[in-house]
């Protein structure tokens, strides 16, 4: 080999490995600044996730927020916001209040025992009912299934009269009344699985839409503080034209069907 050969092929490799170092120097930087730009990303998205969590928790609470919402008045309701719901034959000459809170025990073992009495006494004309819906179990146990199930109530009112009635039923009824404190009525889609059993709520889309919307929950806050200037203590309690209604010899609601009719053909007659 010449001299001149081996000048070239040195000068030749040097060359081909100052060309290779520059392809790796390049590789080096282009990988640099993916794993700058993917650090910046991350933090970014760390600090918008930080952001949103913390605009959540600023948020006001559905029900904090209903506070101030307009009130939404379900038809075949009358008076200041709606809040006056009376149920039956205009000719009926007296009215028996009926206050009631949908997370009450009680209230499930009154309406289980007489609900059906008091919707023939109903049809039959000899009395309109009054509903006055208490919240005050939300407070007491925590949680809020009182006024989502008034709220949905409501939205049941706001179809018809009948399937309030019905509704009412169907969430004091054996089957679908939680306990006390199992808040149940606070998840909407339990609400609805209940109104399936009325025959005008299923697959009523509008009824779904009022509770998934929280159509009516302004109103139900109204009913709620209705009942709270009521005087009333606690549920079920009865008056007939403003008069309570209690069990014979007692103080406290007919809870039996005999002790009820009696209370109620008692109170017809003054």
């Amino acid at each position: 080999m010449s001299a001149r050969n081996s000048q070239a092929n040195k000068a030749a490799a040097r060359e081909r490995l100052r060309a290779e170092r520059e392809i790796q120097a390049k590789k080096d930087k282009t990988r640099r600044q993916i794993v700058v730009a993917a650090s910046v990303v991350g933090v970014l998205a760390a600090a918008g996730g930080i952001g949103f969590l913390v605009m959540e928790m600023n948020k006001p609470e559905a029900w904090e927020k209903a506070k101030d919402a307009k009130v939404v008045q379900p038809k075949n309701s009358t008076g200041e916001n709606g809040t006056t719901v009376v149920i039956g034959k205009p000719t009926a000459k007296k009215t028996l209040e009926l206050y009631e809170d949908a997370r009450c025990p009680i209230c499930s073992t009154f309406e289980q025992a007489n609900g059906e009495q008091i919707k023939k006494d109903v049809d039959a004309g000899k009395y309109k009912i009054q509903f006055i819906g208490a919240t005050f179990i939300d407070r007491m146990a925590t949680g809020e299934g009182s006024r989502n199930a008034l709220s949905a109530l409501g939205a049941a009112l706001n179809v018809s009269p009948e399937a309030f009635m019905e509704y009412k039923g169907a969430l004091y009824s054996a089957k679908w009344h939680p306990e006390e404190r199992d808040d149940k009525f606070k998840k909407d889609s339990y609400l609805i699985e209940v109104a399936e059993t009325v025959p005008s709520l299923k697959g009523n889309a509008d009824f779904k839409k009022a509770v998934e919307d929280g159509t009516f929950d302004a109103w139900a806050l109204k009913m709620s503080a209705k009942f709270d200037g009521s005087g009333v203590q606690g549920t079920p309690t009865l008056k007939m034209d403003g008069k309570a209604v209690t069990a014979p010899g007692g103080e406290n609601a007919p809870m039996s069907p005999a002790d009820f009719n009696t209370a109620i053909t008692a109170a017809l007659k003054k």
